[in-house]
């Protein structure tokens, strides 16, 4: 190996040897990035595992994409989640949930999974009634795809006449069990009075409700269904603060996990200039206030000892706008997400609803073809992509960088840094970085002794506007969620520093130290099923793009380690 030639290596192994050399034209100057040894005290309060992101799902819509029964999961969705899954140690996280949720039934006795019970429902509040298959076909993806984690909702629209939802707690612990992460008290409580559902609802009539909800799990025919911590909430996202929550007495009560949902803008009253400006995604100082809108409450709960999720967010609620399956916000819910991991937040789930939603993760062809091939992939789903390969297995700590003080003025670029474990201390191990100019490349620069050699994955798009000619380390996204072509990761030897170039716009993830540091690249297929009608065609070209990528690595760092 010592004496492989140059050529061999740039054929195999996509190899950039970096000496700082000047701006290419058209670029910008290049930026240093200072990346402390260590993370500070208050920064190793939020240690997060490399299931940090996971998916969020309306009840009414999920039949349409997870399948009818247990025999009709679409191979598009077992791909979709299987991509996830795999660059991942830990379950993938599910939640079901949503308004329709709380307005729904559950039904012991149904023979189907989903219902639609009134035809006229406002479309952001569909009500169903549901059954035991639903939980079925939980358990028959997790059993295809991999180890997941389950949370679902309960009502609290009418918490003194709770029997159907002591019912459905009760089918989620026997169907599901070690499998059932947690239940989710209530969606949204905090426009129940805005909404009309029940009049001048507030925090002093929630906080008793809570209380009756919980004495009837406990007290449940079937006996105490919260006998280990399963209960999450309030599930807030608008009009109520968690701090005044926590205050007036949910902690109280034994709460698993505290959850709050959020999005930065609405379409709940039409369109307007604000929630159609895309330049608002591409601002790195606009991520701090949003996902710190309930700081006091994050603050109360992790000092308590309570794990804060972010149970749905995504670019544009009430089915988003013209701007929500762009690249923009492609990279905008990757920044959402990290700042949320160094912002005390356990975990984050990105959400996607009915067919033909704009800010979807993936839709089927119809909403009634699901098993068919031609599945559109939504800029989200990149997201997902690049943020299951962020973090490490065995704990990670996320730190904002504030490149070019990007974190309070205006900048085209931002930067994380992601200290891993090595089972005694956190130390370097990823950078995470911006370039939100449509157009220029941004250089950055990493200085000498941090790192022996870097490896390094591109989120890339022609431009911020652009939906479908995304790429992620290489590869896109085919017709069944399939990953398609040739897995890219450059490697660039560092010891005396080196150059990494983003494209405008993109981000990247860099790795410190490929092969032998903290953590590595997921490497290899994760697609599961194939196409439709049978075939090949999915998994052989995933799988040849897979193995040179693999060969390509490998080969490369090798002739770093030899000839530096």
């Amino acid at each position: 190996m010592h004496g492989l030639p140059l050529p061999a290596v740039l054929l195999c192994g996509s190899l950039l040897l970096s000496t700082l050399p000047s701006p290419a034209f058209g670029q910008k100057a290049p930026v240093n990035v200072s990346f402390s040894v260590t993370p500070t005290q208050s920064q190793l309060q939020n240690v997060i595992l490399d299931n940090f992101l996971g998916i969020s799902w309306e009840l009414s819509s999920f039949d349409t994409l997870w399948g009818k029964t247990t025999d009709s999961m679409p191979n598009a969705m077992q791909n979709y989640l299987a991509n996830l899954r795999a660059r991942m140690s830990h379950p993938l996280r599910i939640r079901v949930g949503g308004n329709g949720m709380d307005a729904s039934t559950y039904v012991p006795a149904a023979k189907y999974m989903i219902e639609l019970t009134d035809p006229d429902a406002y479309f952001n509040d569909i009500p169903v009634n549901f059954g035991p298959i639903f939980f079925d076909v939980l358990n028959a993806m997790y059993d295809r795809v991999g180890s997941m984690q389950f949370i679902i909702g309960l009502s609290m629209l009418d918490p003194a006449e709770d029997g159907n939802v002591i019912e459905l707690a009760a089918a989620a612990r026997e169907k599901l069990g070690d499998r059932l992460d947690a239940m989710l008290l209530g969606n949204e409580p905090d426009l129940y009075a805005g909404h009309g559902t029940r009049e001048g609802y507030t925090i002093q009539d929630y906080i008793p409700e809570i209380g009756k909800v919980i004495d009837d799990l406990r007290d449940a025919p079937e006996g105490d269904l919260i006998n280990t911590t399963l209960i999450g909430g309030p599930s807030v996202c608008c009009d109520w603060d968690l701090d005044d929550i926590i205050d007036a007495g949910l902690d109280e009560y034994p709460y698993k996990y505290y959850s709050i949902q959020h999005y930065p803008q609405n379409t709940c009253s039409g369109l307007t200039a604000q929630n159609t400006n895309v330049s608002y995604y591409i601002q790195h100082s606009n991520v701090g206030s949003y996902v710190n809108w309930n700081y006091a409450g994050i603050t109360m709960a992790k000092q308590a000892g309570v794990p804060v999720l972010l149970t749905e967010y995504n670019s544009v609620s009430c089915g988003g706008s013209n701007i929500s399956d762009t690249f923009a916000t492609a990279m905008w819910a990757i920044d959402a997400g990290l700042k949320s991991a160094a912002s005390n937040f356990s975990a984050i789930y990105l959400h996607t609803r009915e067919w033909n939603i704009s800010y979807n993760l993936f839709d089927p062809p119809t909403a009634d073809t699901s098993t068919s091939s031609g599945w559109r992939t939504g800029s989200p789903y990149y997201s997902a992509l690049f943020l299951s390969e962020a973090f490490s297995k065995n704990g990670s700590v996320v730190a904002d960088l504030n490149i070019d003080n990007s974190e309070y003025q205006a900048s085209t670029m931002a930067g994380y840094g992601i200290y891993d474990s090595n089972g005694t201390a956190y130390t370097r191990s990823k950078l995470v970085l911006f370039n939100f100019d449509d157009g220029t490349p941004q250089t950055f620069m990493i200085p000498s002794n941090v790192t022996f050699a870097v490896a390094t994955r591109m989120l890339t798009a022609p431009n911020v506007l652009e939906s479908t000619n995304i790429s992620w380390a290489g590869q896109t996204v085919g017709a069944i969620g399939q990953l398609e072509g040739v897995q890219t990761t450059p490697v660039t030897r560092c010891r005396n520093g080196c150059n990494v170039t983003v494209p405008g716009p993109g981000v990247a993830l860099v790795l410190f130290n490929p092969l032998h540091g903290l953590d590595s690249f997921y490497e290899g297929n994760s697609t599961i099923a194939d196409y439709p009608s049978g075939g090949a065609r999915a998994i052989s070209r995933s799988t040849l793009g897979s193995v040179i990528a693999c060969i390509s690595l490998g080969v490369a760092f090798q002739w770093l380690l030899f000839n530096s």
